[in-house]
Formats: C-alpha cells, structure tokens, sequence
C-alpha cells in the first residue's frame, strides 16, 4: 500500500469514528443523563444477530441562510440492515444527540432508503424515534420545502406488506408522529416518549394553552385514546415489544407466520376452563383467562390494552401456530361495542388479515352501546367497519360464542354463519337471540304484564316462558352453528382446525378492484 492510499483509507477510517458515540462523549453523557440510550446502543441491543449499517457517512443538507454550517453525523439517523431473531428488518434509530434528533432533507433520504429496501427484500421497517420534527435549521426554505415528502406514500406502499413498527423512546412530535401513525405497531416508553402532532411550545404559541409535553403526547395520555399500542416502563421493555410482535409475523404479507417448536402446553388456566365462564349474564369474569386457556403457554400478546378495553385483542399461540384473538370482554361495559371497540378490533383483524394469520374471535356481548354520546361517536359506520374487516378477512376465521350473543353485534362479531366462518361453536352457557330476553318482554309485553293482576309475577313467567326458546341446543338443531362444545374440547378442536384449514380462502368478488371501507 503506497503512502497516499494508506492516508487515503485512514481519512475514510477518520470519518467513521467520527460518527461513533465514542468520538461525541459530551453528547452521549447528556443522552444518558435524561434517562436515554443513544440510537446506536438501541441498535446494539435491538439487532442482536448483527447490523449492516448504510449512510454513515451522509451529511446535512446547506444550514439556513447567515446560519452557522451545520454539524449532524450521519444527519441524525442511523440507518440499515438489522438482524432480530436471526430475521433481516430494515431499521432507522434517529439520534437526539444530533440537533435534538430532528429531521433533516438527507435524513429523510436515508429514511426513505430503509422504505426502499423493507419494499424490495419484504421485510419489516422498524423505526425508532427521538427526535423534534422538521430541522428549523433547514425548515424556512422553500426549496427544501417545495418537493414535499414521499415517505408517506412509501409507507402506503408497505401497508399490509410488510409489518411496520415504530418505538417512541423521546420526543416524538410532528414528523415522528405523522410515521407512527402509519405503522401497525406503536410502543412508547412511559416517562419519556410522547406523540403527537405539535409540541408545548408551538401549541402555546398557536392557542395559548399552558401544557408540558407529557400531558399533550405522553405514554399515559395517548395510550387510552388507542394512538399507541403497548406501553412500556423503559427502553429495554419497549425493544422486548418490538421483538414479541415481530415474532408472531412473517417478514412480508407473501410470507407464512412462523410455526414455533413444541412442546405446545397449554396456559396454566386451563385445568379451570370448563369453569372459567358463569352461566349467569350478569356476572363478569376476565377473558384474558379464557385467552391463556386456549392458547400455549405465556404467548398471549395483548395490544391496545388500555385504550376500548371492553375488547381485547392479542396475539398468541395455538399448538405453535400464531393467531389473533378477538374477544368481548365481560368486566368493561359486559363487553357491548362501542365505536372505539369497534375500530381497535377492525385495525387487529386487517393487520392478521394482512399477515396471514388465523383469527379466533370469542363472542359474549350484550350488543352495542346505545344512547346520544354512542351515536355521536359515529358508532353506526364504526360497527360496520368491524363487520366489513372480518367479512373481508381471507384468513381462516374460528368463531366461538361463549355466552351472550344478541342481535347485530353478534353479527359484526361473526357470529353463526355470518362470515362464512370456518369453523363456528358455541359452549353450553351461550344465549344466542336478536335481545336480550328481558329487555324483550319489556318492550313486546309490557301492556300484557302491567294489566295482570300480579304484574311482576307475570312478567316473570313470561321471562322464563321465552328463555325455553333460548339454548345452544336449538341453535345447533337449527345448524346455525357447527356444534356445542365443552371450553375444555376447543382447544384441540381449534389446533385440528389450523392444522387443516387453508391458509387463504380465494376472493368471493374475482374482478373488484377493491372494496370500500365505511370509515
């Protein structure tokens, strides 16, 4: 090697260490100083088979006019080729210690480049954010400016493609938020992450309103309005989220989800499961039990667990082959719907829809919300949308109605033949009618039991004459339903069913375009 090339490999070696933490101490001590990693050591630990990093090197684009030139190794993304699991995912870490992690015209380049190779090789885009939105260094010029952005159409691109993730893990407002919300799955850290679309200063400057930044975008804000999907306590929890999640997928929509080796136990509730669900409607119990019953051992993987938690939807295991679980939830609400339950369950099922795994909804409801506010919501065209989802799902689809089941939410459950399940059960203690018996004697025999000399008598014999008509096993004479099962029988007739059942069933309409969606 001649003189002027060894000078020649040590300024691009020169270059390199430049961009580390170690040549950028002082920063990495303040990062670690608010309670934060820095984006490489997030990567370190996210990509534990390996990282193949592209754009190290790259440079910020020209700093505003009379402004200082900028200084921003690897523009403040650090970008590439992460190996989770031993599975490839194209993965962007935005760094803080890089002007506050803000977004910058070669920044999104890289970004953009991730989307690029997630949508060539089929793998997951990761990406996570802590960082403050547009670079004002470079915000206030219009030829910057003018071009706009493609990344959101990349990420319409990905949609339903390949799994898309995103980790709030600091400050997450504006840009950062804008590509959350196209991902599938969002964790944030409490205390430390926040999303949303304008931070405190600028809603100051635009309302006048005095909030900080966690009580605009924090964990505990937004996690209830369904904006996140897992809260995590800190970093390390929020990256065992993203590994969990990516775990039950495959790496691209053309993909098969991965069967898991065995032995496949069952969760330890299932010794109790015949008993699990009391026959009386007004008692409640938790259907996360009934969840763990049927799935293997520590592999339910709830989402949106504080936002509609009168329904609950999870991923798991069933025999080592992942599904989603959809599942009213008897302690909020008795489980009824309502428009917020509604979208979260109708989001679940497109992503297993996309990903091509099984759904297994479990049915105990005593129907819709009903008065002024539930109508506000839009709950009319929100119901719909759930229904519309599983009736588009081309992923085998179990249906299991533990006890209450009446009327149209049992039919935007999927309730019966409605969706064409493939397989449809009920247990012993369903009650499958179009209302609730009660509610039903209330509103058709009023006038006959309010004339008897013994009203409440009446209206007691009435009640008990028309639950005779309400029981499984007319249901199932009436072959509405596939059979009667014990709860302690659906797990090995689920794990014969997955076994069997096709992966895709074939598109009822051949030449439509598309179907569009009530919301």
């Amino acid at each position: 090697m001649t003189e002027d090339t060894e000078s020649l490999v040590e300024k691009v070696r020169a270059a390199y260490a430049a961009v580390t933490d170690e040549a950028r101490a002082d920063k990495v001590a303040k990062q670690h100083a608010r309670g934060r990693q820095t984006a490489r050591e997030r990567v370190a630990q996210l990509a534990n088979g390996g990282f193949y990093e592209f754009g190290a090197l790259a440079g910020p684009g020209p700093a505003q006019g009379g402004a200082a030139p900028l200084v921003a190794p690897g523009d403040g993304v650090v970008t590439g080729i992460a190996y989770i699991d031993g599975r490839p995912v194209a993965l962007a870490a935005f760094d803080f210690t890089v002007l506050g992690g803000s977004n910058g015209a070669t920044g999104m380049a890289k970004l953009e480049r991730c989307a690029e190779r997630a949508l060539l090789d089929e793998i997951p885009l990761v990406m996570l954010m802590d960082g403050g939105g547009h670079r004002m260094q470079e915000a206030l010029d219009s030829r910057l400016a003018a071009p706009g952005s493609r990344l959101l159409m990349r990420l319409a691109d990905l949609s339903g493609h390949v799994p898309l993730v995103a980790a709030m893990m600091g400050p997450g407002f504006g840009a950062p938020a804008n590509l959350a919300a196209c991902c599938d799955f969002v964790a944030i850290v409490r205390g430390v992450g926040t999303i949303g679309m304008s931070s405190a200063p600028l809603v100051q400057a635009a309302t006048g309103e005095e909030l900080t930044n966690e009580e605009i975008g924090g964990a505990d804000v937004q996690a209830p309005r369904g904006v996140v999907d897992v809260v995590a306590d800190d970093e390390n929890e929020a990256l065992d989220a993203i590994r969990a999640y990516l775990s039950y997928l495959p790496p691209s929509g053309s993909g098969t989800p991965v069967l898991a080796a065995g032995p496949h136990e069952p969760g330890d509730a299932a010794a109790e499961i015949d008993t699990l669900v009391p026959a009386s409607m007004r008692q409640a119990y938790d259907v996360v039990d009934v969840l763990e019953a049927l799935s293997d051992r520590d592999t339910v993987f709830e989402l949106k667990r504080l936002h509609a938690p009168n329904i609950v939807t999870a991923f798991a295991r069933i025999g080592g082959r992942p599904v989603g679980f959809v599942a009213n939830q008897p302690r909020v609400h008795a489980g009824a719907l309502d428009s917020a339950a509604c979208e979260k369950a109708a989001h679940f099922v497109a992503v297993c829809d996309a990903f091509g795994l099984p759904l297994v909804v479990l049915i105990d409801l005593p129907g819709f919300l009903v008065g002024a506010s539930a109508e506000e919501s839009g709950l009319v065209r929100r119901s719909a949308r759930l229904g519309y989802e599983l009736a588009n799902a081309t992923v085998p689809r179990f249906v299991v109605t533990t006890r209450k089941a009446y009327g149209a939410a049992y039919i935007v459950m999927g309730g019966g033949r409605s969706i064409e399940a493939d397989l449809s059960l009920a247990w012993p203690t369903a009650e499958i009618c179009a209302i609730p018996i009660e509610s039903a004697v209330d509103l058709a025999f009023r006038g006959d039991y309010e004339n008897a000399p013994d009203p409440q008598a009446r209206r007691a014999d009435l009640i008990t004459l028309f639950q005779a008509n309400v029981d499984p096993l007319l249901a199932a004479d009436g072959f509405g339903i596939d059979d009667i099962v014990l709860p302690s029988a659906t797990r090995g007739l689920l794990i014969e069913a997955l076994g069997r059942v096709r992966p895709r069933r074939p598109l009822r309409v051949p030449h439509k375009r598309r179907s569009i969606s009530p919301i």
